[in-house]
């Protein structure tokens, strides 16, 4: 997606908590305070993409029910209703400013899937060179659990990664990440940035600490970590605080500001899919002698390098490289099916280290032809 000069594309993410009363129901008068912000970005030329949790909070109580529910086809019914209700309050607080909203929701599925997730990355190219406001949720009327993305976080950071944002803004319910925990120490501060999230950070988070959302810091950390991968700047802020998104796409806001590591920045829209969004098919298990060079991109894979294969799978399928202790390398392309590897001398013809595993190997990903 390809933007001008001097335009910055921001993606943000707002939390069921950021939408909704104490009593569970969609609040105008929060997201009226979002979107005069939004509208202050767009007023000075910034591409808005908004990944919106809320649907089932806004939707449950007309269901009939009094807390939120557990079960999923009460979740769905909720998120049908609810969904309605989130956006068309949206659409009405961005038309009296001029701008026009639009809805995509998602499943796990259209980004995993190349032919799809094109065509979601087509649509969004249409939308924000049009000026629209792309409003993204996952589809939860109709996902399973095995087809989630796992919580609006992770869609957000993978969102930014697919529109090559230059800011993941992620707001919530707290100020940011903390050094201890809030909640027990009074002296807990939030740590204003954070360059690599070590083992020592991930410690710091907590559980969700909202009753009407599905993400804690801990599923934060994890968009993070994707955001970072792809060479995006985050933060994390309240979203209750005056200006907060505004302050925060020009990095002055109160929170945590994650630096972004710009080893995947070379990689084209393919590349990045691999690394951001397939879903692998297989398993291929390397040798203990070939797995720092194949990591480091300095060994072509070949079925010497391999041990073991695990399952079937075509040619052109994205696989999963692990070591003998089932440690992750990386994600590959195979150039052939599975039961045809052992009579190949050339298995990948492409490679790309994957993004959780940044962090860990302190290296940039490289492509194996």
């Amino acid at each position: 997606m390809v933007q001008t000069k001097n335009t910055k594309r921001v993606v943000i993410k707002i939390g069921s908590s950021s939408l909704t009363s104490a009593q569970g129901e969609l609040s105008r008068r929060k997201l009226e305070k979002l979107t005069n912000e939004i509208v202050r970005l767009k007023d000075e030329g910034f591409e808005v993409v908004i990944v919106s949790s809320g649907a089932v909070a806004a939707g449950y109580r007309k269901l009939g029910c009094l807390h939120r529910p557990t079960t999923l086809p009460e979740r769905q019914a909720a998120a049908s209703i609810g969904q309605g209700l989130l956006m068309e309050t949206y659409a009405e607080l961005f038309t009296s400013h001029g701008y026009v909203a639009s809805q995509l929701l998602l499943t796990m599925n259209d980004l995993a899937e190349e032919e799809r997730y094109h065509n979601v990355l087509n649509t969004l190219n249409m939308l924000l060179k049009r000026g629209i406001i792309p409003i993204i949720n996952e589809n939860d009327t109709v996902t399973i659990d095995e087809l989630k993305f796992g919580d609006n976080d992770t869609l957000s950071a993978k969102v930014a990664a697919l529109v090559d944002a230059n800011q993941l803004i992620v707001l919530s319910d707290v100020d940011g990440l903390y050094d201890c925990d809030p909640s027990l120490y009074t002296n807990a501060k939030v740590i204003e940035q954070v360059d690599v999230i070590s083992q020592e950070i991930e410690q710091l988070a907590g559980e969700a600490s909202s009753k009407v959302g599905t993400g804690g810091m801990k599923s934060k950390l994890i968009a993070f970590k994707i955001a970072m991968a792809a060479g995006i700047k985050a933060f994390l802020g309240r979203a209750t605080t005056e200006n907060i998104i505004y302050d925060a796409a020009y990095e002055n806001a109160k929170g945590t500001y994650f630096s972004p590591n710009d080893a995947f920045g070379s990689l084209d829209v393919h590349h990045k899919w691999i690394a951001f969004h397939s879903s692998p098919k297989g398993v291929l298990i390397i040798k203990d002698e070939y797995v720092s060079l194949i990591a480091e991109g300095k060994h072509a894979i070949n079925r010497h390098h391999i041990k073991q294969v695990l399952g079937e799978f075509p040619k052109q399928s994205v696989v999963k490289l692990v070591d003998t202790s089932n440690v992750k390398i990386g994600l590959g392309l195979v150039s052939v099916a599975s039961r045809m590897i052992e009579q190949h001398t050339s298995i990948l013809n492409l490679t790309v280290v994957d993004p959780e595993q940044i962090v860990q190997y302190q290296h940039y990903p490289v492509l194996l032809k």
